[in-house]
């Protein structure tokens, strides 16, 4: 109970409430036959007969009506707790992913099915019905203390199994579960390079590759249904020998005439009955160590959720960006990818970055759009705290092309608009500032286009020209592009350039990661990385001025030597 969600809680605690009478109701049918083997039979009265069958039926239908009334509490409890969780667990997850070396693997919004799942099972009323176990016990021990005695042997006997099932099955579920989630994270990234493996003849090799990650899961899972299964035979082998004992030791108090027969057959249906949720938990351990696990990993998230206080409302920025002393590492490496940038850039000044592979101006991108935190230092925007604003707050007024253009399955108009709420005159305007205008109005259907997974029916010039409007949707005041040119043709090359000048017009700040010289000289201040530091920061002509003399420094080198590729 106490991993549940607050607006779950409710729910589950009018269950218990109507459990308490349903299991009352259950009693109907046993109690009926004692009256029919004891009363009917012996008075032979038809009048009594019709009157304990009405009450019966009766209590038979209510007992069916607070069944299906408390399965019904039961779904709305499910979808509450999704209603409550799921939008901190894609949060949760997006921001998973975004971490180097994080993955979205869906995990988090898994365990929400597998909650759903259990709650709308039977596992679940057998955990609502086991606490009225002893009300069985006590209406047999009432019929006679032998009959009792058996029924509370049986009961306590499967208890043990219940026990031991769990302790059997949680580590072999655990690490078969641990190993799905690797063969699955295996097969999702086989296939998003699945031109390479076709391409290189990689099949076999990954297959094999996978029979193994696979083949640690089906271990795991055979060992624990194995022994899973062997305890769920023992534990319907012990409820056919109670019920035969406590047949037997029924007819023997009726032979010595301590009981009547009718309480011989209503002991025996309520020993079935008693035993019935523990039986049913058995069967269903698996599912419930499931749920559990799902439902603390659910809890837990969203009390960090609720750890984190919202940041104070700033005003809109307009664009000045500041890093002081900027460094980044990997989570685990031994050395940082940046390491102490510092810079200033004013708002509509253009910034082009540049370096050789793997000098970390990818990192420095993500770092200046608030994706990446710092490890040490600050990165500042408009004199604030880049790091202290909500995604939400901030992401309007950022536009961030990044080097791999994703887009995602819907229309370019929605991808444009950030498949947010917009006006169809905002989403050609931010189309116009990128000049994808006449490009988009040649595709098929325009705007309405629908680009399907990935963006996949575009090339990847086309692709990266819609992510440029994507980025300049809102009128951002902060425009981050990682090689915006890369796969663009001339005409391409021509409306980036166009872009660029429109958005230094309107006081935006740009910085442009670039290996080309030709995005350089519409630049205000250049930065040169190599190895994660900055080791050249000016004016692009001082720094790109031919000189006599061999260059005093790497930077220089690197910067001729770009320029001199870029002709």
């Amino acid at each position: 109970m106490r991993h549940l969600t607050p607006k779950s809680r409710p729910y589950f605690a009018y269950a218990a409430l109507f459990s308490f009478f349903v299991n009352v109701l259950m009693l109907t049918v046993p109690l009926y036959m004692l009256q029919v083997y004891d009363r009917v039979l012996s008075s032979r009265s038809q009048e009594t007969l019709w009157v304990l069958t009405l009450i019966a039926l009766v209590a038979l239908g209510l007992l069916v009506a607070l069944e299906a009334l408390r399965a019904r509490l039961m779904l709305a409890a499910s979808l509450a707790i999704e209603e409550e969780a799921a939008p901190v667990l894609v949060h949760q997850a997006f921001e998973h992913s975004a971490v180097p070396g994080g993955k979205l693997e869906g995990a988090q919004v898994r365990d929400l099915g597998a909650i759903r799942a259990y709650l709308t099972g039977p596992g679940i009323n057998a955990l609502f019905d086991a606490p009225w176990v002893p009300l069985y016990l006590l209406v047999i021990y009432a019929f006679h203390p032998l009959l009792g005695l058996v029924a509370t042997l049986g009961a306590l006997g499967l208890f043990g199994l219940a026990v031991m099932s769990e302790r059997v099955a949680r580590p072999h579920v655990e690490a078969s579960h641990e190993n799905l989630r690797k063969a699955a994270r295996f097969v999702d990234g086989c296939a998003r390079n699945a031109e390479v493996i076709l391409a290189h003849g990689m099949t076999a090799q990954l297959l094999q590759r996978w029979r193994a990650l696979n083949g640690a899961f089906v271990e795991e899972f055979v060992r624990g249904a194995d022994k899973g299964n062997r305890l769920t035979q023992a534990g319907k082998l012990l409820r056919q020998v109670l019920q035969v004992a406590m047949l037997a030791c029924g007819a023997w108090l009726v032979i010595d005439e301590q009981v009547t027969g009718g309480v011989m057959i209503a002991g025996t249906l309520l020993l079935a009955r008693a035993l019935a949720p523990v039986e049913t938990a058995i069967a269903s351990w698996k599912s419930l160590v499931e749920a559990r696990r799902a439902l603390a990993r659910v809890h837990t998230a969203l009390h960090d959720a609720g750890q984190v206080r919202p940041a104070t409302a700033l005003d809109a920025p307009h664009g000045a960006l500041t890093l002081e002393n900027v460094s980044y590492s990997f989570p685990g490496a031994d050395q940082p990818m940046l390491r102490n940038v510092s810079l200033a850039l004013a708002r509509g000044e253009m910034l082009a970055v540049v370096g050789p592979s793997a000098s970390g101006k990818s990192t420095l991108a993500r770092v200046l759009t608030g994706i990446w935190t710092p490890s040490q230092g600050v990165v500042r925007l408009d004199g604030a705290d880049l790091s202290g604003w909500s995604r939400e707050r901030i992401g309007p007024h950022v536009g961030y092309l990044p080097q791999d253009v994703e887009l995602f399955s819907g229309t370019v108009a929605e991808n444009i608009a950030r498949f947010g709420e917009a006006l169809d005159q905002d989403v050609i305007e931010a189309a116009r500032r990128a000049h994808a205008h006449d490009m988009i109005l040649r595709l098929p259907k325009g705007y309405d286009t629908e680009l399907g997974e990935g963006g996949a029916m575009l090339s990847g010039g086309q692709r990266q020209r819609i992510g440029l409007a994507r980025a300049l949707f809102g009128n951002p005041c902060l425009v981050v592009l990682d090689e915006p040119n890369a796969s663009l043709d001339s005409e391409g090359e021509a409306a980036l350039q166009l872009a660029l000048a429109g958005l230094r017009q309107r006081g935006c700040g740009v910085i442009v990661i670039t290996h080309r010289a030709s995005l350089l000289s519409t630049a205000d201040k250049m930065l040169v990385l190599q190895a994660g530091q900055a080791v050249s920061f000016g004016s692009p002509a001082q720094l790109l001025k031919p000189r006599a003399t061999p260059p005093a420094s790497v930077a220089a080198a690197n910067v001729r030597q770009l320029s001199a590729q870029g002709a």
